[in-house]
């Protein structure tokens, strides 16, 4: 499984194995997706997407794994890792299908260009530079994190540093059922990044425990191996918050990674990016926590002058007026911006109907909110505190958890010890849902 593993993170991208595809064609069918269009609209994703998926052509692994999760298939057998293409980049057909967002996701839209928000980038870069650095990403979901993520290792490449972009999504329950199972994952994926042989058996010393042979193969193999500083990005690493004892001891052990980084020369190669959507809710002792030290980047949304900006490059000749009509409904969202940017500029809806139907089933944003509904119906509680908070006219207050879990989700902001809707795209969707 392990070595499934490593193959698959060697490549940013993944494509059906031939023999699969027919297969994979008569699980859509069998899980009720009658069209292509179905599924891409279930799973949000761009119909190019979806259908560059199920002919064998290349996609984000990230999004093959999603795709897979849906169609109840396994990855490990249905994955091509004998394909020996760019580990980097998308065949040119499949190119000519899909473009990435500004959100980092794939959604096949027009609205393919990096925005940037300063000084974020120019933080960000300034960090990894600093021996033994350690930088801290937090947003919501499609706020930007992965496509940053990116930019960081782009610039570091220009640098001549090593990099490796690790997302932390791709550890299944196998992998995550014991601490010691994932933290083998972990080096194993790394060094296999890294082009280096898996010397697992060498360096693992089972009486030690699992952090520590981790921490002894870092650093007497992968570290010792490298002449340039490593930069090693860990994006979505909220997948483990929820095995508390693997969470709990691996990030413990990445803080203690950046104390020796203040006083050893070789781990002041490695330079750490720690990138998570929600709130860390397990409990870390003060001094065993990775999220109190290092440079910590909050996404912003987009501001007023950048959505014009950003309308103006696909073509549309918006003035004032236009962008505060949307961002009345959507704020600087990026992915909710550009979504409605992407329908707008191939003219299949004005504006003026966009905004009418929004916050419908009808709406563009129809799979986005059912969503999130479909979060708060599977938790009571945050469902009953998000009612609260859609109901009132004015912020209100609520338990503290509450609305730090409502915040990460996305759906609220916190004025002060108070907290209401984010948008009024969800306030008004979820008052009509949550209210019956």
């Amino acid at each position: 499984m392990i070595s499934f593993i490593q193959g698959l993170v060697m490549s940013r991208s993944l494509r059906i194995s031939p023999q699969y595809i027919e297969r994979v064609k008569r699980a859509v069918k069998h899980n009720g997706f009658f069209r292509q269009r179905d599924l891409a609209e279930e799973l949000q994703l761009a119909l190019s997407t979806v259908s560059s998926f199920l002919n064998g052509r290349r996609v984000d692994y990230a999004t093959f794994y999603e795709i897979c999760e849906r169609l109840g298939l396994e990855l490990k057998e249905i994955a091509d890792l004998e394909d020996e293409r760019s580990d980097r980049a998308f065949s040119a057909e499949a190119l000519e299908l899909a473009t990435v967002d500004c959100s980092g996701e794939e959604t096949g839209t027009a609205v393919s260009e990096y925005m940037e928000r300063p000084p974020i980038e120019s933080r960000c870069n300034e960090t990894i530079l600093q021996p033994g650095s350690l930088l801290r990403i937090k947003a919501p979901k499609r706020m930007g994190k992965t496509w940053l993520i990116d930019r960081i290792l782009a610039q570091a490449t220009k640098q001549k540093y090593r990099t490796v972009n690790l997302s932390l999504l791709l550890a299944d329950g196998s992998v995550l059922s014991s601490l010691d199972k994932f933290l083998r994952w972990f080096c194993g994926v790394v060094g296999r990044e890294l082009r280096l042989r898996d010397q697992l058996t060498d360096y693992w010393v089972d009486e030690l425990g699992s952090s520590q042979s981790c921490t002894i193969y870092f650093e007497e193999y992968l570290l010792s191996q490298l002449e340039h500083p490593l930069v090693l990005a860990l994006d979505d690493v909220d997948r483990i918050f929820p095995y508390s004892a693997i969470a709990g001891n691996f990030l413990a052990m990445l803080r203690a990674w950046y104390e020796k980084g203040k006083r050893s020369k070789l781990w002041k190669k490695l330079r750490l990016v720690v990138a998570h959507s929600t709130e860390v809710y397990i409990e870390l002792n003060i001094h065993q926590s990775p999220f109190n030290v290092g440079e910590s980047i909050e996404l912003p949304e987009f501001n007023r002058e950048q959505v014009q900006d950003l309308a103006q490059r696909q073509g549309l000749d918006w003035q004032g007026s236009q962008v505060d009509q949307l961002m009345s409904l959507v704020g600087g969202h990026p992915y909710l911006v550009q979504r409605a940017i992407y329908h707008l500029t191939r003219s299949e809806i004005t504006l003026e109907e966009l905004l009418q139907k929004a916050c419908t089933e009808a709406g563009i944003y129809a799979n986005h909110l059912r969503g999130h509904l479909g979060n708060l119906q599977e938790h009571p509680e945050l469902a009953m505190a998000m009612k609260i908070v859609v109901e009132s006219t004015h912020p209100v207050q609520l338990e503290s958890m509450l609305a730090f879990q409502l915040q990460s989700l996305g759906l609220v902001q916190l004025e002060g010890n108070e907290v209401k809707p984010r948008y009024h795209l969800y306030s008004n969707y979820l008052r009509d849902r949550l209210g019956n």
